[in-house]
């Protein structure tokens, strides 16, 4: 189902990123050709790999919704109920891959344009099933939310997050209180000190702010795009791999177990701290 919500709304995506190609032509670079195919080939690899991914667990996820602790009808309040709670995991889901370099090493793909435009927010790893994206969304079925539901809201929360990739929209008021926008995504794409590890929201910034993730957009620290360590590539195979094969590598050197632990499962920084 989460497939059919993006497919279906694939045009108006289309349509955002030709508008913000237009708005751009003749200001600023903000579109590169071999960038914009890395995204769109990124992105037909992860909606295979996560339809691959739903068909395998959603066995899982009616499992616990069979145990489930409460009985939740249908409603405009249980649904508005079932956004708030998957937003919240976003959140949790987000921070994690992060800060476990096993879970960044899908995340950083999204992360690796030098560049933010709309064509960005396709840019995603094929190997989020195997990082354990979707144990986050787990806890929704025990709850008493219908399987079918919880995917049709992540879909939506994913589809949210689409608009908020790009630099065309400045600071929109009141809601920059509330809700994630565009200038507090560009600052969780920037890679200045200030700015790195910050506002993991999906759709309401509340959680950064209530757990302390929160920083705002500083006029005097324009962001800077992309991962400490860049890669210098458009190749997806390379942009979906690369941080897998460092990370093992890291891993398999003369250490202890628990160093090796630490590789694997440790913050992503652990690594650059010690080369």
């Amino acid at each position: 189902m989460e497939e059919w919500i993006l497919l279906a709304m694939a045009p108006v995506f289309l349509g955002f990123i030709i508008w913000e190609v237009w708005y751009w032509k003749g200001k600023r670079e903000v579109y590169s050709l071999k960038d914009t195919l890395s995204n769109a080939v990124l992105a037909l690899m992860h909606q295979g790999a996560d339809a691959l991914a739903w068909l395998l667990t959603i066995g899982l996820y009616v499992w616990l919704y069979q145990h489930r602790l409460f009985d939740l009808p249908v409603s405009v309040w249980t649904i508005a109920a079932l956004f708030v709670a998957q937003d919240f995991f976003y959140y949790w889901f987000h921070r994690a891959h992060h800060r476990i370099r096993w879970m960044w090493a899908s995340h950083v793909t999204h992360h690796s344009s030098e560049r933010l435009n709309f064509s960005t927010a396709f840019r995603q790893s094929l190997t989020y099933p195997v990082s354990g994206m979707w144990l986050f969304w787990l806890p929704l079925a025990w709850l008493g939310f219908e399987p079918k539901n919880i995917i049709a809201v992540v879909a939506i929360n994913l589809g949210f997050q689409f608009f908020v990739h790009t630099e065309t929209v400045g600071q929109l008021g009141w809601l920059e209180k509330i809700f994630n926008t565009p200038s507090h995504h560009r600052v969780h794409h920037a890679r200045n000190p200030k700015y790195i590890d910050r506002n993991y929201a999906g759709v309401l910034i509340i959680w950064d702010k209530l757990f302390g993730t929160f920083v705002e957009e500083d006029a005097e620290v324009p962001c800077e795009y992309g991962i400490v360590v860049p890669i210098h590539s458009h190749n997806p195979i390379t942009l979906t791999f690369h941080e897998w094969l460092a990370m093992f590598r890291d891993a398999a050197k003369p250490q202890s177990f628990l160093s090796r632990l630490k590789q694997l499962f440790g913050p992503p920084e652990r690594a650059h701290s010690e080369k």
